[in-house]
This record gives C-alpha cells, structure tokens and sequence, in this order.
C-alpha cells in the first residue's frame, strides 16, 4: 500500500499499469486466481459535466431577450429552454459515457478479476484502482451540480411566467447570471495535473486487499476495476462482459474510506438497501457503526452499473466535507491518513 499510495494512478498510463501489477502480485501471492480484463477508453469522458455546463451557460443567455421582450410570442422562451435541454442532455451523456470523443485518442486499462476456489461467486468486492486530478475537487464538483439545477428550475419557472407576461428585466437578469456561473463552475472539472488519491480510492484498495488476505474461503471474488474516474468504465465493461460472473451475486463496493467521518452504507434500490441493512449489524460486531443512505446527487460509484442490472449492490464509504475538498486534488496524499478503519472494513466483510 505504501508502493500504491505514493504514485499517481491516472487510468491509461504507465503508471496505472505499474499500481495494477503490484496488486495483482499481491493477489497472486495470496492464492487469488488473477485476470486482466483490458478494455479500451475515452479520456474526454470527463468533459460531460463541463459541457452540460457551458450549454446551460449558454441557454441562459439565449432565453434573456425572449424572456424579457414582448415581440416574440410568450411561449418562445419555453420552446427555446425544452429544445435546447432536449440537444444538450444527449450530447453531454454521450461526451460522460465515452461515445462521443472530443479530445485525444483512446487509452487502454483493465480490471483485475480475482477468484479462488474455482466455485461460484456469491460476493463480488468492488474497489477502484485509478485516480484523477482536476481543476476542482469533488466538493466543488458538487457545488457545481447544485448550482445547475438550481439555474435550471429558475430558468424553468421564467419560461413558465414568460407564458403569460415578460419577465421583469432584474429577476431574467439574475436567472441568466446563475446559469452562467453554474456553467462556469462546472467547467472547471477538466483533467490538471496528477494526484497519488489516497482516500479516493487507496483506502478503498487497502479495505479490498484487507478482505481478500482475511479471507478463509471461497464464494468472495475481489474486482479492482480502471477508469472509474472516467465515467465507471470498467464496472459497465465487467457487468455487460462478465455477466456470468454475476448470476445470483451481490456487490459490496469499497470508495473513499477516510478516517474521520461517518461510515456510509449507501444504496441505490431496494435491492441495495436490504444488503446494505445486512451489512450494517456485520460492521457493527467489528465496531463500526454504519448509516444507511441513497447517493447524493452530483456523486458517481462503480455499485451504480451493478444496480442497474437489477443486482443487488452497495458502496462503503467515510468521508467529511473535508475529505471531498481534498478529493480529486494532488493533495490526496497520504498526509494526515490512516487506514485503520478501511483495513477494520475489510476484515469484517472477510468474517462475515
């Protein structure tokens, strides 16, 4: 872990290659079954929230004159913000999910899938190996995805009044300038510089490599996946590649497990919560209180294209408001860190 937390682990570099051989000769030398699963990815993915952004910004500015003018008719203004929101939303999926690139060729990364006992997997341990720097940190990020939706549901209550009078020239001002700052801040979610991402997500690789090194059995495999910081490709690669591999499994997934903080049993569905309650009363015996809860809006986890295909999946995780201001950052390092709750973590998971 040491090795692992003091180099930076972008996906699709040499780097992330080195990080991904140690672990699996860890893996290796612990009995563990190892395969690579390569795939191929589109770095520019990380430009789906800065382009939603720059296309809401833009929006705001083209709905003013309609907004506040009494030449156009009245339903101009919602016309202009239902079309453009129905462009917008596609492209900036496409960009985030990788099938439109905007930059740079694709990398290669892969996810180690590591099995012993040659039976059936009834648990999948799900930790991503990758990192990612940016302009903003994952605090800012969400920063940015609140003041989105806040310029939208006031751009959407301006057209609705536009309908029926203009809209006074100050509150389509105000609605216009939140649009454009909220694009603004999103914008600043493209790649700048490397980070060894410590919290997000070493420690969620050293509560996997916990688990694995404690376990007894078989019926537990361990997945490290790549290029989770890029829109989770790698989870969606393993759920549609290795859907056999799934049958009858539930997913426990290991992100961001700081040690400060409340420890977090999120879910996505019903299927994820009944998992996550039975979790909770497994981390409780290892002194561990956890709180059940949904993904807040604005966060993306590998459990998610688990839970998708309808299979029952939950992410652990500790994390202060703090911990997201250093997230996504170069100061994700090992300064001020332990692992003592991700290690406690993973040997709960191995003894239940």
């Amino acid at each position: 872990m040491a090795r692992l937390l003091a180099m930076p682990r972008e996906a699709g570099t040499a780097a992330a290659a080195g990080a991904r051989d140690i672990v699996a000769a860890h893996l290796a030398a612990g009995g563990w079954q190892v395969e690579r699963q390569r795939f191929l990815f589109v770095p520019s993915a990380v430009l789906g929230l800065p382009v939603f952004g720059a296309g809401v910004g833009a929006l705001g500015l083209l709905l003013f004159p309609a907004l506040t003018g009494t030449i156009l008719p009245g339903w101009t203004a919602a016309l202009l913000l239902a079309g453009g929101l129905a462009a917008l939303f596609p492209l900036a999926l496409g960009v985030g999910l990788g099938w439109l690139p905007l930059w740079g060729g694709a990398r290669e990364d892969a996810n180690l899938i590591a099995t012993r006992g040659g039976g059936p997997v009834r648990r999948w341990i799900v930790a991503h190996l990758d990192t990612k720097a940016q302009v903003q940190s994952m605090a800012g990020r969400l920063v940015a995805v609140w003041a989105l939706g806040l310029a939208l549901a006031m751009l959407t209550g301006l057209a609705i009044v536009r309908l029926s009078e203009p809209v006074p020239l100050a509150a389509a001002a105000v609605g216009a300038g939140l649009a454009v700052l909220a694009g603004a801040l999103a914008g600043r979610g493209r790649l700048r510089g490397t980070t060894p991402g410590a919290r997000d997500n070493g420690t969620g690789v050293a509560a996997a490599l916990a688990a694995a090194g404690a376990l007894a059995g078989d019926g537990t495999g361990i997945l490290i996946t790549g290029a989770e910081e890029f829109g989770l490709v790698g989870a969606r690669i393993f759920v549609t590649a290795r859907r056999e591999l799934l049958a009858d499994a539930v997913v426990v997934n290991l992100d961001t497990i700081d040690g400060e903080g409340e420890l977090a049993l999120v879910s996505h569905d019903a299927r994820g919560a009944r998992l996550g309650a039975k979790l909770a009363p497994v981390l409780a015996a290892a002194g561990l209180r956890a709180r059940l809860r949904r993904l807040p809006l604005g966060i993306l986890t590998d459990s998610v294209p688990f839970a998708r295909r309808r299979i029952p999946a939950v992410t652990i995780g500790r994390l202060t408001w703090r911990t997201l201001r250093t997230i996504h950052t170069p100061s994700d390092t090992l300064d001020g860190l332990s692992l003592e709750t991700a290690e406690r973590v993973g040997r709960a998971l191995a003894a239940n």
